[in-house]
């Protein structure tokens, strides 16, 4: 009867743990090829390490991209976005934007106070500092991807549906909009991968064609994962396709014919 008794709390308490598992972890890295259909434009790569920030327990996401070959020489980008997110809250308390786009370049640090709802941003490109407000559990641009993937609950979704986040970007407060697409199986480099297809409504000017300029492939399983990304571009429509990945939280699902 004792041995029972162990053995139904030991059960009970991995099927609490696999509940309570992220859809991201300590020790995810995803690598992209950056790509103008055939021709190869350059690489990304998102890593999530676990640190300490200020005492408390972070998963600090890296993005890093950069062009390559020929297309380095007309429009070189090197693009370093990082978020340190609360393990428990999926909440960011630092975002660091760091770039180079054929010649525009931002240096940028915001640190967020969730208790007085206050964002500082350092511009350490123009050296200066600024406190601007921002509303309860609003995301930077990176941990908003970090905080869908596990609190967005895709099992009911329908076709257009729209998801709205508070998002904190640079200077100000935007509210991001997210638009369900519907679910799609796709050829990946891993075999064929059911998706959940979203668009991210995106700011339309020096990037970007229009508001609708993106696509959003992600896994159909727990660990949401980006496959495919599509942007049509004031140069061209690009993509990125995922390549290599190691670490997922979750069994990366293949459909097998």
């Amino acid at each position: 009867m004792k041995n029972l008794l162990v053995l139904l709390i030991f059960f009970f308490n991995v099927v609490l743990l696999s509940a309570q598992k992220k859809a991201y972890g300590e020790g995810e890295w995803l690598n992209f090829r950056v790509h103008y259909g055939l021709i190869t434009a350059g690489s990304a790569t998102l890593e999530i390490t676990k640190e300490e920030l200020n005492g408390k327990q972070v998963y600090h996401i890296k993005g890093f991209g950069e062009t390559s070959g020929m297309t380095s020489w007309f429009f070189p980008v090197e693009d370093d976005y990082q978020s340190y997110i609360d393990v428990e809250k999926d909440i960011p308390y630092r975002f660091i934007r760091k770039i180079n786009e054929g010649g525009h370049t931002k240096d940028i640090q915001i640190d967020f106070d969730h208790t007085k709802l206050e964002a500082t941003i350092n511009d350490k490109k123009h050296d200066s500092l600024r406190v601007v407000s921002f509303p309860e559990d609003a995301q930077d641009m990176v941990s908003a991807f970090y905080y869908l993937r596990n609190n967005l609950e895709v099992k009911n979704i329908k076709d257009g549906d729209e998801i709205l986040l508070d998002m904190f970007f640079d200077r100000e407060n935007y509210k991001f909009k997210l638009k369900f697409l519907g679910r799609e199986i796709i050829d990946t480099e891993f075999g064929k991968v059911a998706c959940l297809v979203f668009r991210p409504y995106v700011q339309s000017g020096r990037v970007f064609k229009e508001k609708e300029s993106l696509t959003l492939w992600v896994s159909d399983d727990d660990n949401k994962i980006p496959i495919v990304i599509k942007a049509d571009l004031m140069v061209g429509s690009l993509k990125a396709t995922l390549i290599q990945f190691k670490g997922l939280q979750h069994s990366f699902k293949i459909i097998v014919d």
